[in-house]
């Protein structure tokens, strides 16, 4: 297993932001991690990257403790959000040469040039992080997050902010690095639809915890309690929700 999740739980006093999740990622595969806002997604992605320490629980990553291997496991991932904004003063060719040098990318300028070019953000090599615009922020940092071809990509929202066609071509992108490299990838999204057609499996969290795991049709029947031939995920994700709003 590429990643390997275990009882992870992170607890502030007396909030518990995660409780008791466990899931496992095979090489190639693409599996979203989905669930309403406040779900304990984003507390998951940040106990896998190591910047948050879990409470309990253990996280192994191509079948080593993250925390005894951190920086070697490190130089292996990658990961990505919109929320996450690079160094506003730098332009997006400074700030995309300091992470080539961090992950120690061969022929950095060249695979800097490949990305920019990939995700159609090459005119703006020389443009401060500050002036882009919400969508150009994203492309560029999908760009940070392939430059070590990295084994497992983690993303948050990878397609916020672009119009369909650029999300089109970045499921594209993303579609090609696990066919041709067996890159394994963690998304989240609020994107229902992109999430069926791109992702083999999903973990559905919910206050914290994992209350479906499987294909995009076997959550859809399992949170609907209902006979379906179709993935919903969209119902599925509304339906959470309204049991949230009902919630005394």
């Amino acid at each position: 297993m590429v990643l390997e999740v275990k009882h992870l739980s992170k607890r502030y006093g007396a909030l518990t932001a995660v409780e008791d999740v466990s899931f496992s990622l095979a090489q190639g595969e693409i599996l979203g991690l989905l669930g309403p806002n406040g779900a304990g997604k984003s507390t998951t992605i940040h106990m896998l990257l190591g910047l948050i320490t879990p409470s309990a629980g253990e996280v192994r990553v191509f079948g080593l403790r993250f925390c005894d291997y951190r920086k070697h496991i490190l130089q292996l991932i990658n990961f990505t959000s919109p929320y996450v904004s690079l160094p506003l003063r730098l332009t997006v060719m400074e700030n995309l040469r300091v992470f080539a040098r961090l992950y120690n990318v061969e022929h950095p300028q060249k695979r800097i040039d490949e990305l920019l070019e990939l995700f159609g953000v090459g005119a703006l090599r020389n443009q401060p992080v500050a002036r882009l615009s919400s969508g150009e922020n994203t492309r560029v940092g999908l760009c940070k997050a392939m430059l070590n071809n990295p084994r497992l990509l983690l993303l948050d929202e990878p397609t916020a902010s672009l119009d369909p066609e650029i999300a089109w071509q970045v499921k594209q992108v993303l579609l090609q690095a696990q066919r041709e490299f067996g890159t394994t990838i963690l998304c989240t999204s609020h994107n229902m639809l992109e999430v069926e057609r791109l992702c083999n499996r999903i973990v559905f969290m919910h206050h914290g915890r994992v209350i479906a795991q499987g294909s995009p049709i076997e959550i859809t029947r399992a949170i609907l309690k209902e006979e379906r031939s179709e993935p919903a995920l969209e119902e599925v994700f509304l339906r959470v929700a309204r049991l949230e709003e009902s919630a005394p």
